[in-house]
């Protein structure tokens, strides 16, 4: 268990770590095109940042999953919350990012609602696209957490329909989430998928996993009110933000 909450922290860092390299790649790649996925690949790994970042960011889902086979659903992503913190220390102190007050209330807001919800048991097209591949992104952590509390099968279980859910979640929530950098606002985006995948993994655990979700009067109540920290946390992120140019 303690191993699986220290690997979670790790994740956390890697994750938001390498949202923001992806980013920085992503604003200077061509355009994502729907009808040319594999031309919008080749166009974003071109950029030598958003390889480095996808690079990084298969080293955090390799520590999610070892996160997730080792400790409670919910519990993970209550912990990979905390991670918002670290998207805005890192997103002000290396990435050029210009966060005021109210962001960083509302990054604070929005990772201790999450918390709370995970112990206890409307935009722009950037930001729905960021939400969207949020939750895309939770349903692929419900699936792999499935896979690794199921019985050996064939290839070690690999062989499944939620093998093949959490690779669908991934490509799709793969370029939503390349597409939402391109043309959103970088720090609130980011935060937004982090919002929305640690939402939809949490309420996965509790249906699918029966997480706890808390005991008597006290534990609802902190839930709803978490959750009402999280919607506030949310609506305050909205705002002009400049990151340093970058043409690299």
């Amino acid at each position: 268990m303690i191993l699986g909450l220290i690997l979670a922290v790790v994740s956390a860092v890697a994750t938001n770590l390498a949202f923001l390299l992806k980013h920085r790649g992503a604003v200077v790649a061509p355009p994502i095109r729907a009808r040319h996925p594999l031309r919008s690949a080749v166009g974003l790994f071109r950029s030598k940042w958003f390889a480095v970042g996808m690079a990084v960011a298969i080293v955090a889902w390799l520590l999610h999953v070892g996160a997730l086979a080792l400790a409670p659903l919910s519990i993970v992503q209550a912990v990979l919350s905390g991670g918002l913190v670290f998207l805005a220390v890192f997103a002000e102190r290396f990435f050029g990012f210009q966060l005021g007050r109210r962001q960083w209330v509302g990054v604070t807001i929005t990772a201790a609602g999450l918390v709370v919800i995970g112990l206890t048991g409307r935009g722009a097209e950037g930001l729905l696209l960021g939400a969207a591949a949020g939750a895309l992104f939770g349903v692929s952590a419900v699936a792999i957490k499935y896979i690794t509390e199921a019985q050996p099968g064939p290839l070690l279980g690999l062989l499944s329909p939620w093998t093949l859910t959490a690779m669908i979640a991934g490509v799709i929530s793969f370029y939503a989430s390349a597409r939402s950098l391109q043309i959103g606002n970088g720090v609130e985006v980011i935060a937004l998928t982090s919002v929305a995948a640690n939402l939809a993994a949490i309420i996965g655990g509790i249906i699918v996993f029966h997480d706890p979700i808390g005991s008597g009067p006290a534990g609802i109540t902190a839930r709803f009110l978490a959750f009402c920290l999280v919607i506030a946390g949310a609506a305050l992120m909205p705002a002009p933000m400049r990151a340093t140019p970058d043409a690299s």
